[in-house]
């Protein structure tokens, strides 16, 4: 580092531990651990059994169906 960098630097750490120190003297005792600053609230629905798609009518649909699954092109080359 040259001595410009150096200066800078010496700076920049000077206002790091600065704000370090400001806020460990705050008085946190009474506030009570936190993932997140806001209340968060689980908006998700609840799971519940539904009927799918018949199995049969889906792949018949398909533009190209094998061994009762969809048949994609090979995206990764040719099989070992």
């Amino acid at each position: 580092m040259d001595d410009e960098e150096l200066e800078r630097f010496t700076d920049q750490l000077a206002d790091v531990l600065d704000h370090a120190a400001d806020i460990a003297a705050l008085d946190i005792g009474d506030v009570p651990p936190t993932a997140h600053p806001l209340p968060l609230v689980n908006v998700l629905r609840e799971d519940e059994v539904r009927p799918g798609l018949d199995h049969d009518e889906v792949l018949a649909q398909a533009p190209a169906a094998e061994d009762g699954r969809f048949r994609v092109p090979r995206i990764l080359g040719e099989a070992p």
